[in-house]
């Protein structure tokens, strides 16, 4: 029975099945669903039974999801919203606002840009060969499948590329230079260094089949059908797709590109504000983080005006590490501090723990200066928290802190594996991703560094602040770049003249802003709700005020639209003055 025969079958059951049994059974169903779309979706969260295959990337499959989203908004419009419990509710208002949030954007052609040099299967192809098990017959036949599968991959991919050329829908030219390196990178003929064959490296005798034999099959389909698909594919960019990208930058360049900007900015704030609107919110944000800033350079005695203390910092050897291994370490070293200080801000902590590991060598180039991989509790793999260690004069040692309590804890890693861990929820709220919400969140963390003992000396907490202005920065540069005209020169510059940010990791960051609008505007809109909701609680509650409870209260929801969380918190405030 197809997806949309199911569908069917659930508006047939109305009147004869209680609303909240056709609700739950509903969401189960749709989850189910999820993971049959998109399997590497449940290789990343430990859910077995698809790991063999690849997102299917075909024209007809992509249309069909689409149509989809439209047959699960009239299922759940057919469920009568007053006969669910509170707790149901909320999760049917947040699985229609997830479909409307989809269907909004369903009219604009995203699946033309399947890659950048932010994303795409260069990357998301050995990200996801590394996730997966290896202690049974039947995953090492997952494995051996997913890379037989992998030239169908890279064909409807070159398809989508090639329509996203006719149509004039490719990301800017400038962004790409890096992207045919990280495809060579997959291509590697030598069987011992391939990224791709990661999680067969790591195979041994333990199992019931030969070692020796699984590696053969593996290392054989890799050179005989894996690279030849790669190299095919880096011919294609190097030759056709790079010479044929747009010379614009700007997104409002494409066809409907304004609304599609917009719909991007509502998207991922969870908010109705405009480009313009958001513009003039950074605007000001960069002006109030400036002067405090200016006050952290005169406590330092520092002689000079911002733009040469941030050369300073940009380059004086004093603030870098000599090797990528001592880079890693003091950032595990940071890791090790926060951990205890979270029992003093959290009534609930995670069970699963996490690492802090190097960004590939194929990735790192272009990667930002660090990121949060989520791991699994029912996979039994760890979060990991990737820091780059490529450049290292780019890397100071001064924004360490800040960057390991956004992406680690009390930041990524904790808010992601709480939610997991909430097995009352149903699956698509535990593994939802609001960015706004997330990102926000991890704002909002590196602040909490003050309440957890970092940032004693002036140059780590110039650190927090650049990495607060760079946030703030993004809301003058995204718009300014998609909405208003600005050059991406222009960005870097503004971006330069505000920031300590090292000149390769700006570049980096517009480039990013390039191939991925409105995502980066989530952070500081996020982190600005989520302390105007502090501030309120803490005026309202006085010495009432219970840091530990609130930051649960705040957690305790899994991922929400940022006008919810605030209705929640809302009612949670009146609950705790009412119980005074």
């Amino acid at each position: 029975m197809s997806y949309s025969e199911l569908c069917k079958v659930f508006l047939a059951e109305r009147g004869t099945v209680p609303e909240p049994d056709r609700l739950h059974k509903f969401f189960r169903a749709s989850w189910e669903h999820r993971l049959e779309e998109n399997p590497e979706f449940a290789t990343e969260f430990g859910y077995p039974g698809h790991n063999d295959r690849w997102t299917d990337l075909s024209p007809e499959t992509i249309a069909r999801r689409k149509r989809e989203v439209t047959d699960q908004l009239k299922v759940l419009q057919s469920i009568d919203r007053s006969a669910l419990n509170e707790t149901d509710q909320l999760s049917y208002d947040l699985f229609a606002r997830s479909l409307q949030d989809a269907n909004d954007g369903n009219r604009f052609p995203s699946e033309l840009l399947p890659i950048s040099q932010m994303h795409g299967i260069q990357q998301d192809i050995p990200r996801l060969m590394g996730m997966m098990p290896i202690q049974t017959k039947a995953q090492i036949g997952d494995i051996l499948a997913r890379l037989e599968k992998i030239p169908e991959l890279v064909d409807q991919t070159l398809a989508l590329l090639d329509e996203g050329l006719r149509q004039g829908i490719t990301p800017p030219r400038v962004t790409l230079s890096d992207v045919p390196d990280q495809v060579k990178a997959q291509a590697v003929k030598d069987v011992e260094m391939a990224p791709i064959l990661s999680p067969i490296r790591k195979f041994d005798d333990s199992c019931a089949e030969s070692s020796a034999e699984v590696k053969r099959s593996a290392k054989l389909c890799y050179l005989e059908k894996v690279v030849p698909a790669f190299e095919n594919l880096r011919r294609y960019l190097i030759g056709r797709y790079l010479p044929g990208c747009r010379s614009t930058t700007a997104w409002s360049e494409f066809p409907e590109g304004k609304d599609w900007y917009a719909y991007l900015v509502r998207h991922h704030t969870t908010t109705t504000l405009t480009p313009d609107e958001v513009h003039e919110i950074g605007l000001a944000e960069v002006t109030g983080i400036r002067r405090e800033m200016e006050s952290v350079i005169a406590q330092t005695g520092f002689k000079g005006d911002f733009a040469s203390f941030c050369d300073w910092l940009r380059t004086d050897q004093r603030f870098f590490c000599a090797t990528a291994a001592e880079l890693v370490t003091k950032y595990r070293e940071i890791a090790k501090r926060a951990d205890p200080e979270l029992a003093k801000l959290f009534g609930r902590l995670p069970r699963l723990p996490y690492g802090v590991i190097p960004i590939p060598p194929h990735e790192e180039k272009s990667q930002t200066t660090g990121y949060y991989q989520p791991g699994s509790v029912k996979a039994g793999r760890a979060g990991y928290y990737f820091v780059n260690t490529y450049n290292l004069p780019s890397r100071p040692i001064w924004e360490m802190e800040a960057l390991s309590l956004h992406e680690a804890v009390p930041g990524h890693h904790l808010q992601i594996a709480l939610a997991q861990e909430m097995a009352e929820l149903p699956e698509f709220r535990r593994f939802s991703w609001i960015t706004a919400y997330g990102e926000g969140w991890a704002l909002y963390a590196e602040s909490l560094g003050r309440e957890m003992g970092f940032y004693q000396d002036p140059f780590s907490r110039f650190g927090q602040l650049t990495y607060e202005m760079w946030r703030a920065i993004r809301l003058v540069v995204d718009p300014g770049m998609h909405a208003k005209g600005w050059s991406r020169q222009h960005a870097i510059d503004y971006f330069k003249a505000n920031s300590s940010k090292s000149l390769h990791d700006i570049a980096v960051e517009i480039d990013r802003y390039l191939v991925w609008p409105g995502q980066a505007l989530a952070y500081k809109i996020g982190e600005l709700r989520i302390t105007r909701l502090r501030k309120n609680a803490e005026k309202l509650l006085g010495e009432r005020f219970d840091i530990r409870a609130f930051h649960d209260e705040l957690l305790r929801y899994g991922c929400l639209p940022l006008d919810t969380l605030e209705l929640q918190i809302g009612r949670w405030l009146e609950q705790q003055s009412a119980g005074a």
